[in-house]
């Protein structure tokens, strides 16, 4: 029976629409029918979760199988949360209500290492053991994928599995494997024994993790013979044969990304050094464009939106994109549906393409160069040029925009004041361009965003090995710019180093920061990446009586032979590649993009997509 959260409850906290599910597309179940109950977690609101492309993909391929019904949970807000525990309700499913403690697996996606301190607390709030280690087959199996899970260290207290790589076939074959286990009425241990030989399973408690007196980690290996030593990702070959859902949950309230979101491909050609994601998903596999024509067509009818976001890491570089935005807008123009294409680049910006994406309505744009000099672009391998960046905005000032956001890091590797301060002068230039385009042409208020992040080393990019500068080294540089940047037309907005220093911390962790987690969130931690809850001190407090340094997850350099904590997990791209791209970017010497020339990263063990064309 599900939880009836009261009217008053509901009345008394901010946008209830998060907690009443029954929207549009959403799937309803027999429970008499079902054999297997799994809780999608997304831990962050609603109005975050919903954004989710992943999230979509998989709950809409669960509800495919007949025996088992996918429901989504998000994290409360701190008003319902409250509510909830005065009121003693756990944790609960959108579709149903039930409890999740009463699902067979409570599954998370790790997107952001910032909402780890929410999975605990969720799990808390579920009524389920936050440790592994105390769960008993009365409990859901937690399990977790995505992004973050590359290196799942920090989280291997907490975690009974993790699933690498892409999820839309392993998780049927997880499901499979536990109907058969269902059956025959077997202890707790022995599914997680199933499926640890299953591809792209990782299950920390079958390894042993032992440390040098220095810290660092002196071996790390399976606790039986029949555990892989190796864990490598799971890829889909073929996207156009791979599930893609026919409609999506169109939700009550706004949500970040409110609209269609198609997905071209998945990887990137680029090889920016600095970008996890560049890496983890090699190599490039695109859709067909009359796959994605279908796909936007049925998802339209189903759901009345009125924007179709074409959505990978780098949207330009889809080789079909032409055919696809025409066929688009041949298509969606008459029914006023909007194109938008996030994630152009720089370089091959064209008026055609901006005025075929906002024929029905004008938004700002936004460009990365990344990095202010061309000797720090060409370390990170950004590929791109000033003439590039002043191309693409006079372009754009000429076809009537004039809001501009520039995005940039700092802290880069290498990096110098010089660098930082042609930032200013990159926008400075943006704001020249401006000027000399004729006033009849250009639009109205000029409007130029300069947003700087912090570095943040990553596991398998070239920079892995890098130490992130510290947080006061970061505030100096953040001021530097700010003093340098000399037109008011130019706003800047920049990434609080604090936040920066504690996501160094978790990207690159071992399972000694289990602890620190638990603590944190004992502390009263969550929601840390919304700034009016972050609680930098709390997490000090926490490092403190853990007696674990943060400064050396974040702040020091690692040598090649280090045991990193993810080097048992393979995504194909191997380190001897990663130590080459790494030495090459300290010549400032740029690999060209996989489309040009293979560079031999690894990732053709796969078989597919770029590497075989």
């Amino acid at each position: 029976m599900g939880i009836r959260v009261s009217d008053k409850i509901l009345q008394n906290v901010e946008k209830p629409s998060r907690y009443t599910g029954n929207e549009w597309n959403s799937v309803k179940k027999d429970l008499k029918e079902i054999d297997i109950r799994f809780a999608f977690c997304f831990p962050d609101v609603y109005e975050v979760g919903m954004s989710h492309l992943g999230m979509k993909i998989l709950y809409h391929l669960l509800n495919e199988r007949d025996d088992t019904y996918c429901e989504r949970v998000f994290a409360p807000w701190v008003d319902m949360e409250a509510k909830m525990r005065e009121h003693n309700i756990p944790l609960f499913a959108l579709e149903t209500h039930d409890p999740i403690r009463e699902f067979d697996f409570i599954g998370f996606t790790l997107q952001y290492e910032m909402s780890y301190t929410n999975i605990i607390n969720m799990l808390d709030l579920a009524g389920v053991p936050v440790l592994s280690s105390e769960r008993t087959k009365e409990h859901p199996f937690v399990c977790a994928g995505g992004p973050c899970a590359y290196n799942p260290e920090p989280l291997a207290d907490f975690i009974d599995f993790f699933m690498m790589g892409e999820g839309e076939e392993i998780i049927n074959e997880v499901m499979d494997a536990y109907v058969k286990w269902k059956s025959k009425n077997l202890p707790r241990e022995e599914f997680l024994h199933s499926i640890s030989s299953i591809e792209g399973i990782y299950i920390p408690q079958f390894y042993e993790v032992k440390y040098n007196d220095d810290g660092t980690i002196s071996s790390f290996l399976p606790k039986k013979d029949e555990y892989p030593k190796k864990i490598r990702k799971r890829i889909i070959k073929d996207l156009d044969k791979v599930f893609f859902p026919d409609k999506i949950v169109v939700p009550f309230t706004g949500i970040v990304h409110d609209r269609i979101m198609v997905e071209l491909f998945r990887g990137c050609t680029r090889g920016c050094r600095f970008c996890q994601a560049g890496f983890i998903y090699r190599p490039v596999r695109e859709r067909t464009a009359d796959r994605l024509l279908e796909i936007s067509r049925k998802l339209q009818e189903s759901t009345g939106y009125e924007e179709i976001s074409l959505t990978s890491l780098s949207t330009s570089d889809y080789t079909s994109l032409k055919e696809l935005t025409d066929g688009l807008i041949d298509e969606m123009e008459p029914k006023k549906v909007n194109l938008s294409l996030p994630s152009l680049r720089v370089d091959s910006f064209s008026l055609e393409l901006m005025e075929k994406a906002q024929k029905v309505r004008k938004s700002g744009l936004t460009f990365a160069p990344e990095a202010g000099t061309q000797r720090l672009r060409n370390v990170i391998n950004k590929g791109i040029t000033e003439e590039d960046l002043i191309k693409s905005v006079s372009t754009a000032f000429g076809g009537g925009w004039s809001g501009v956001k520039l995005y940039f890091m700092l802290g880069l590797p290498t990096e110098t004041l010089d660098d930082i301060a042609g930032i200013a002068e990159l926008g400075h230039k943006v704001v020249d361009a401006y000027k000399s385009t004729p006033k009849e042409k250009r639009g109205k208020g000029l409007n130029v965003t300069i947003s700087t992040s912090s570095f943040v080393p990553k596991p398998f990019t070239p920079f892995q090995w890098e130490m992130q500068d510290s947080m006061d080294t970061l505030r100096e540089k953040q001021f530097f710019l700010k003093s340098k940047i000399k037109i008011k037309s130019i706003k800047y907005n920049w990434h609080d180093p604090q936040l920066s220093f504690l996501e160094a911390i978790f990207a690159r962790g071992d399972r000694k920061l289990g602890k620190v987690l638990l603590k944190a969130f004992e502390k009263g931690c969550k929601f840390d990446s919304w700034g009016e809850h972050f609680k930098f001190d709390k997490w000090m407090e926490a490092f403190i009586e853990c007696g674990v340094d943060p400064s050396f997850y974040a702040n020091r350099k690692r040598s090649y032979d280090e045991i990193l904590p993810w080097d048992h997990i393979d995504v194909g791209v191997s380190k001897k590649f990663l130590i080459r791209e790494y030495e090459k970017a300290l010549k400032e010497e740029v690999t060209p993009n996989c489309r040009v020339n293979c560079s031999g990263c690894g990732a053709t063990v796969f078989e597919g997509g770029i590497c075989v064309e």
